[in-house]
């Protein structure tokens, strides 16, 4: 596996950014009357699955700081899926979309799930880390 660097390096991270990015795309189509309920929650949402990665990454020296902040990432991914739910129930999506982007929040959470559960992998540093600190 290579070396991971950056929070932008890791596959959960990307894989939240694109299917954040996709909710985006779709929303813009939400009716008018949604802009300040539905379309704005579901992109601060989905956004916010990404912005926790990157906190967590940047507070790996201190694990429970790390799996708070990943448990933070989790629970934006549901909160998302809860939004698509109304999007798909108000037909401003499809059942395809619908299935698809749900399917990749199951995909982000599990990968959010192993790295909480593997965080001792995740947060521990080798000598040369800590002499570059």
């Amino acid at each position: 596996m290579p070396t991971i660097k950056f929070h932008q390096d890791l596959k959960v991270y990307q894989k939240s950014f694109d299917t954040a990015m996709e909710i985006y795309q779709l929303s813009k189509i939400f009716p008018k009357e949604e802009r300040y309920s539905l379309t704005d929650q579901i992109r601060r949402s989905s956004r916010s699955v990404s912005a926790n990665i990157s906190e967590a990454w940047g507070k790996r020296k201190y694990e429970k700081s790390f799996i708070a902040k990943l448990t933070d990432s989790e629970g934006e991914a549901r909160e998302t899926q809860t939004w698509l739910q109304f999007a798909r129930s108000c037909e401003y999506i499809n059942e395809e979309q619908f299935k698809i982007l749900n399917n990749q929040y199951n995909q982000i959470i599990g990968m959010l799930v192993n790295m909480i559960s593997q965080s001792q992998n995740w947060c521990t540093f080798s000598s040369t880390d800590k002499n570059k600190k």
